[in-house]
């Protein structure tokens, strides 16, 4: 029903967001690699979204890129896996780590997860299997294990997804990991 919202951001409270739509304000719960990713208040934002209607609500749910609403769309399909559990996948890996761990049956990555325990992450990859590959993840691909550690360090340190990103790009594409943080921080600092 509702597919995207363009306006301007109104409100932050983690994870919902308000997006004033000319004089209508829309909440809009989101995944955290989504908000890390949004403007700065009275800026322009657009989100796709997704409209989940219930007995008793109606909640509209927002992303950042076309990638993670088809990984919330795909994760809902599952038997067991509700919008709040796919938003919180979501919020605690990108959708490349989703991914890798589907393509790897990677049980153990989706279990670090708040809210999904073992047989929660077995199904999840039993599921996915074959519909949740790397074409999907390709936009927030990594090149590699050691620079997806590198972001995920980058992240701990209090740098946003964005900015982590965006470092990663310049970074050589072999690099090692305790090498790449250091040439990392080095760019950051500038």
């Amino acid at each position: 029903m509702i597919g995207r919202l363009q306006g301007t951001l109104a409100e932050k409270n983690p994870p919902q967001v308000l997006v004033d739509c000319h004089g209508v304000g829309y909440e809009v719960d989101v995944p955290m690699s989504t908000f890390y990713n949004l403007p700065a208040l009275g800026e322009p934002v657009t989100l796709l979204t997704h409209f989940v209607v219930r007995e008793d609500a109606q909640i509209l749910f927002g992303f950042g890129t076309a990638s993670e609403r088809d990984a919330f769309r795909q994760l809902i399909k599952i038997s067991g896996v509700g919008p709040r559990t796919a938003l919180g996948v979501l919020s605690g890996m990108s959708v490349a780590d989703i991914a890798q761990a589907v393509t790897a049956q990677d049980a153990g990555r989706l279990v670090k997860v708040p809210g999904i325990g073992k047989k929660t992450a077995e199904r999840l990859l039993l599921e996915l299997k074959g519909k949740f590959g790397p074409d999907l993840g390709t936009a927030a691909s990594v090149a590699s294990d050691a620079q997806a550690d590198i972001l995920q360090a980058l992240i701990a340190l209090g740098y946003s997804d964005k900015d982590a990103a965006a470092t990663l790009k310049t970074l050589p594409k072999d690099v090692g990991v305790s090498e790449g943080i250091k040439l990392a921080l080095r760019s950051l600092a500038r």
